[in-house]
């Protein structure tokens, strides 16, 4: 039997984080220079039933059986054998990397979720559609991050820029001219999970002035929804200036973000904010073609951790 793999990208949220759990919309794209990858590698001289993980990353190396159920590896490892409708499996290890910052908010826990359930259904020769492997992980982010938009699991499985609303069908967008963009890691980690709570709190105590927060960042929403597709990078770029002085009402912001925002800021970005749960993780600049490299360097010298470039392509859907 053959080794067989998956990958999935990580995703980048470009507008509407936190609004989205309160039925707002929002825009992710897919970011392909970083992924997760699952490898199914048979074990000829095992035992049916014997499946071993692996994740370097983690430093684990241990038997499916030993895993805690609630362990997000095992979750989508069952959920995979599941789906492929196996109860005792051919003897294998399933191998996992990862080169998604974790807790940055770049969709790390979704996309590992998916290679796996990709990768075990390609082992065992079952077709899953696009829909059901990210309904699947879905159900894996769920114990991961309490109450989960939906949105990573949406834009990765997909690979697509995504306008999503949950609840409703998924729309990818067809782009017609290309978009420039720049993030950086500010290296401070806070689980999605504990940001996404503490917003609820908010919420739950005034419900009429966050209420209008969400209602204001989902219209930013819509309206950068043709300014994307069109390549509109002024406009863009105002939206999410606009979309990050929300975002630091609500208290999902941190001095660490401001920072490397204003730096990207002051190097030439057509806008900025920050990207996901918050209080870490990432930020995402606009730029200009030209102007890449630049605000690269300058996000670098404000602290940065780790800066990634990725464009948006014309005719990417």
């Amino acid at each position: 039997m053959p080794v067989i793999f998956a990958k999935a990208p990580g995703k980048i949220i470009l507008f509407g984080e936190h609004a989205v759990v309160y039925d707002q919309p929002a825009i992710a794209i897919p970011v392909h220079k970083v992924k997760a990858t699952a490898r199914v590698i048979p074990n000829l001289e095992g035992q049916p039933g014997e499946v071993r993980i692996q994740a370097a990353d983690i430093q684990l190396d241990a038997a499916l059986s030993d895993l805690a159920e609630d362990h997000p590896l095992a979750i989508a490892a069952r959920m995979g054998l599941k789906a492929a409708s196996v109860d005792r499996p051919p003897s294998f290890t399933l191998q996992i990397s990862s080169t998604i910052p974790i807790s940055a908010g770049m969709g790390s826990s979704a996309a590992i979720a998916i290679a796996i359930i990709r990768a075990l259904a390609d082992f065992f020769g079952v077709p899953l559609s696009v829909d059901k492997i990210s309904s699947l992980a879905y159900e894996v982010e769920k114990f991961q991050h309490g109450t989960p938009s939906g949105i990573d699991n949406n834009v990765i499985a997909h690979q697509q820029p995504v306008f999503f609303v949950r609840n409703q069908p998924i729309e990818t967008l067809t782009i017609e001219q290309p978009t420039h963009w720049v993030i950086a890691d500010s290296g401070e980690k806070t689980p999605t999970r504990e940001t996404v709570s503490d917003v609820r709190k908010l919420y739950d105590s005034d419900p009429t002035t966050c209420g209008d927060h969400f209602r204001q960042i989902g219209e930013i929403t819509r309206n950068a929804r043709e300014s994307l597709i069109k390549g509109e990078i002024t406009r863009l770029g105002q939206l999410m200036d606009q979309n990050q002085r929300l975002l630091e009402s609500i208290g999902v912001s941190s001095p660490t973000l401001e920072h490397l925002i204003i730096a990207a800021k002051d190097a030439g970005a057509v806008g900025a904010k920050l990207s996901g749960g918050g209080r870490g993780g990432n930020i995402i600049a606009l730029s200009t073609a030209d102007n890449m490299e630049r605000i690269e360097t300058a996000l670098l010298n404000a602290g940065g951790q780790r800066v990634i470039t990725t464009i948006l392509n014309k005719g990417r859907r």
